[in-house]
């Protein structure tokens, strides 16, 4: 199916991090439809170049550019936010989106040191790293717009735990709404986004059965489970100037699930998005 072509993010330059699967792979070419040039980057090199080659295949040539970033790591922060200035021109907006949700990752007392540290690293201090280095460069044209990935879990227990990734997200959502006070008047606009579960490869291989797909679903009023375009089009929103108003918010995408206490019964007819990118 062809990608609806627009103008919301046109004359934008956009870093997208994770671009290389899932809800960073639906953002960069939704963005690239909608005018932004993007740099689409992922510790895996072939997904990132991939998601380019796929941008290039709609959209043409020169619209995207791949690079290969850990963000662990902070020489690669600053080379991909570098990479957006020397190739573009310019910085407009950063989705800090890469982050990791460990399969060993539990509760108190079980979950390792060294996953503690790992998810924190990534999810934290790749955020954290990559909202410097965007600040920096937004200071010079007159701000910009950055979205940092939390989730629901930020924002609601779970009694299926995995408390390092729940922690992590906890403190993007803090980190964010500081980021936006502190930055506000130089219209450097923070908020986070917090998708709710999703149909991911990665969860439906863990979520394996009905009991385990249904102990979710039982607590989401909309009855399924996200699509990652849905998550990329909330992303537009907050990356474009209908949101020029927003700043320090957690953005929920969940179906519903924050705002339910007891949910309906009965058939879902909330139907998932048939335009997909992946």
């Amino acid at each position: 199916m062809s990608p609806p072509y627009g103008s919301r993010l046109a004359n934008k330059v956009a870093v997208i991090t994770g671009a290389g699967s899932g809800i960073g792979l639906e953002s960069s070419v939704l963005f690239a439809s909608e005018g932004a040039q993007v740099v689409c980057a992922d510790i895996n090199e072939k997904g990132a170049a991939a998601t380019v080659e796929k941008i290039t295949s709609l959209f043409g040539p020169g619209r995207a550019v791949s690079i290969r970033a850990d963000v662990s790591k902070e020489e690669d922060v600053k080379k991909m936010i570098q990479l957006a200035v020397s190739e573009f021109g310019k910085l407009s907006i950063v989705f800090n989106n890469a982050g990791i949700m460990h399969p060993a990752d539990d509760n108190a007392l079980t979950t390792s040191e060294d996953i503690w540290d790992l998810t924190m690293k990534i999810n934290v201090k790749g955020v954290w790293w990559g909202c410097k280095y965007a600040i920096e460069e937004m200071r010079k044209t007159g701000g910009g717009s950055i979205i940092n990935t939390a989730s629901f879990v930020a924002l609601r227990g779970a009694a299926t735990p995995q408390l390092a990734y729940t922690a992590s997200k906890g403190a993007v959502l803090a980190m964010t709404r500081e980021l936006a006070v502190v930055h506000a008047k130089e219209n450097i606009r923070f908020n986070s986004l917090c998708p709710g579960p999703l149909r991911t490869p990665l969860l439906m291989e863990f979520l394996n059965t009905d009991d385990k797909k249904n102990r979710r679903l039982v607590h989401v009023p909309m009855g399924r489970f996200g699509e990652a375009i849905e998550q990329a089009k909330a992303a537009l929103f907050l990356a474009s100037d209908e949101s020029s108003y927003m700043t320090g918010t957690d953005f929920a995408v969940d179906g519903g699930l924050c705002a339910a206490y007891v949910t309906p019964e009965g058939e879902t007819i909330s139907n998932s998005p048939h335009v997909s990118y992946q």
